[in-house]
């Protein structure tokens, strides 16, 4: 046999830039080719980015697509790269109209094989039924005179499915296009199932997935490849460019396993957060951001992440002081934006909040909510003045239970860094991104007296958040068991829980879920989070209480 040498191109596409997608996609064949392979392939939908949604159905935006896959072809060949074989991932469109998830291959300038996804998610934040016809033929190509077999992401996750179709083909290599966001844990599950399924075919699997910020997705690359033994081989680290370049043995050969070092947890977690921020800002067309800097843990690690993601410099931090805020707070905001090089302002919201008063004559949580959102028109009005965008530090467990003023400096803009992360994994990240930077030698960028002080929103004299909600470790736990994992109060009663929390905390999400609508887009980090994870109708005489 001859030498079969495969290059993983995991990059960033953008969703509707096909020009430079096909540009990213050249740059990366040119690299591969200078580094002798004969293969390169790349994620799912890579020339259209992915998830194109409704996209999909537009003509222009499918003939856009087609031209492009020509385009990728016709250039390679002008530049003398005709022989190195292609598989890419892009929009197909069947003889009725119907678009296909497609995987084609290139090579010799043309397009030499296409195979459409058979099995198209229809669950979580996936809705490609809904979209995509679905695929019948299998896919298996010639290269190194061996036969390579290729599948689509879905495809893999079923048993019986197209990979089943592949077992007796005397595959040298099955290659596997992904588009799979983040989840925290998935990555194991990930590894497990590509070895069972390289097992199956007696062949080595490559898995090329996709890295980058879509929206609420966030997409974490961890390229990798596993031999004929179902052994990881080598991988590619998550969050980043990357081209894994790796010699296929021959069949029966061993394949060398490699050593394979993933970032733990809490840092997996936090770069996915910083990278669906950063690419949310970027695709979008902002260079700043600006947000409401309290003094308080979400905040704090709202304002690190931004610092991250765009740079200290790119970052408005406005402390908004009541005539309730603590000195504490205010020292604790002002130095978070030295620390993180922020620009850092001050705006007291009482002259504005008395011009309120003095209209409306507003008490108890009324006048509370005013202060909060008075916040929310300050940070829009710096928005609209000078082209930042807002950004909402609010966590899981707020918007959870409707602890959030609607529409205040906590709610309000056009991204949510936090939006899936509870209060507990707020504190578990902010002690974890100080650590990283003592670790490095760097200074921490968050006060410690942010990590540790009692959270409280201000709006009332000695006011704590523990006045409203259980104690955070508890309500979070409340949360996980009704929100991910749709327990109800008969089980979260057997469970142990107390009643008078279960029915505090179950009416409170359940009451909550109009202001959930309202809120802006975050980073999916969990196996659930709101938005396209949960759908639940806003207006419903349904209560859990009811049961």
């Amino acid at each position: 046999m001859s030498t079969l040498r495969i290059a993983l191109a995991q990059i960033n596409p953008c969703v509707g830039d096909i020009a430079g997608n096909a540009a990213l996609v050249l740059d990366r064949c040119r690299a591969a080719h200078a580094l002798g392979a004969g293969v390169v392939a790349f994620p799912e939908m890579v020339t259209t980015g992915y998830p194109i949604e409704d996209l999909a159905l537009r003509e222009s935006f499918q003939r856009a697509a087609a031209r492009s896959v020509e385009d990728i072809a016709t250039t390679l060949a002008d530049e003398g790269l005709g022989g190195l074989m292609v598989i890419l991932g892009t929009l197909g469109v069947s003889q009725g109209g119907r678009p296909f998830n497609q995987a084609v291959v290139i090579i010799g300038g043309a397009v030499a094989a296409r195979y459409n996804k058979h099995h198209l998610p229809n669950y979580g934040v996936f809705d490609e039924r809904r979209i995509f016809a679905a695929g019948e033929d299998a896919c298996v190509v010639t290269a190194a005179s061996s036969p390579v077999g290729v599948v689509i992401c879905e495809d893999i996750w079923q048993d019986g499915g197209p990979v089943a179709q592949l077992h007796g083909a005397g595959l040298r290599l099955l290659v596997v296009l992904n588009g799979s966001p983040f989840e925290e844990g998935k990555g194991h599950v990930r590894t497990e199932l590509a070895a069972r399924r390289a097992r199956e075919v007696g062949a080595p699997l490559a898995y090329v997935n996709l890295w980058g910020g879509q929206d609420d997705l966030v997409f974490d690359g961890h390229s990798f490849i596993v031999g004929a033994d179902g052994e990881v081989v080598t991988s590619a680290p998550g969050f980043t460019d990357a081209m894994i370049v790796w010699d296929v043995p021959e069949a029966g050969e061993p394949a060398a396993s490699g050593i394979v070092e993933h970032e733990g947890v809490d840092e997996q977690t936090y770069w996915a957060c910083v990278t669906g921020l950063r690419d949310y800002v970027l695709k979008n067309g902002f260079s700043s951001v600006v947000l409401g800097m309290s003094g308080g843990i979400d905040s704090a690690l709202t304002a690190a992440i931004a610092a991250d993601a765009i740079g200290g410099e790119n970052v408005v931090g406005v402390s908004m002081p009541s005539v309730f805020s603590s000195e504490h707070s205010k020292d604790d905001a002002a130095e978070l934006a030295k620390r993180i090089g922020a620009d850092y302002r001050v705006e007291p919201i009482a002259p504005i909040v008395e011009a309120f008063q003095r209209q409306l004559a507003l008490s108890g949580v009324a006048e509370e909510n005013l202060q909060a959102r008075v916040r929310g028109v300050i940070l829009m009005a710096l928005s609209n003045r000078e082209g930042h965008l807002v950004i909402a530090p609010g966590n899981k467990s707020e918007l959870a239970t409707g602890y959030a003023t609607i529409y205040d400096a906590g709610s309000i803009g056009g991204f949510a860094p936090l939006k899936d992360l509870d209060k507990t994994r707020v504190w578990e990240l902010a002690r974890w991104r100080n650590a990283h930077a003592t670790a490095r030698g760097e200074v921490e960028p968050i006060p410690v007296n942010s990590i540790e002080k009692p959270p409280s929103a201000e709006l009332r004299p000695g006011q704590v958040d523990q006045d409203s909600l259980p104690p955070y470790a508890l309500l979070d736990e409340v949360l996980d068991a009704y929100v991910e994992h749709a327990e109800g109060r008969a089980e979260l009663l057997a469970r142990g829980f107390d009643e008078a929390v279960v029915d505090r905390v179950l009416s409170l999400v359940d009451r909550a879920e109009w202001k959930r609508r309202q809120y802006p887009p975050g980073p999916k980090v969990t196996a659930l989070a709101f938005g396209r994870d949960r759908r639940l109708p806003i207006t419903s005489r349904w209560r859990e209480l009811e049961e």
